[in-house]
């Protein structure tokens, strides 16, 4: 095992960085979503095997960096970086990409008010949806409360509202 580290720990860093690296700055500026995302994540999760094992490999070396200051310094800016872009994401999302946000909207609704979205009318929606197993809903009852009262998701009651609306 320790041949197999020594020969492909390093090399396995530096080729998924690169694929990490142009897969980041694609969908930094937003070229190739599709291709880019899965790979990017996937291939992230895959890098920290080989930086675990760089890191076993390298231990004694590494241990140098741990009592220098510029260690300390980089450390606390990686750190502090990561918490801004945190705080910022859960300050300005609703947890999730947009559309997400836009579903959970119109899911705050009750039937009346979806209905003309679909181009339906409220009792032709609420006979659609007691079709596929929702309870009837209350005066004002949100969609959402109305699916988990059905003790359905949020995301069933979406996929029916598309096909209500065919």
């Amino acid at each position: 095992m320790p041949a197999l580290i020594q020969r492909y720990a390093t090399p396995l860093i530096i080729g998924l960085f690169i694929v990490s690296l142009v897969s980041g700055i694609a969908l930094f500026f937003h070229v190739g979503q599709a291709y880019f995302h899965g790979m990017h994540e996937w291939l992230s999760m895959v890098l920290i095997l080989p930086f675990v094992l760089h890191l076993w490999k390298n231990w004694r070396a590494m241990t140098t960096y741990f009592a220098k200051p510029a260690f300390a310094v980089a450390m606390g800016l990686s750190l502090v970086g990561g918490a801004v872009f945190a705080y910022q994401g859960a300050a300005n999302s609703s947890g999730g990409p947009p559309q997400m946000a836009l579903a959970r909207m119109i899911l705050a609704n009750p039937p009346e008010e979806v209905a003309p979205l679909l181009n339906l009318s409220a009792e032709d929606l609420v006979a659609k949806l007691a079709a596929a197993g929702f309870a009837a809903p209350a005066p004002g009852q949100s969609l959402a409360d109305l699916a988990r009262a059905s003790g359905k998701s949020d995301m069933e009651l979406a996929g029916l509202l598309v096909q209500a609306r065919n």
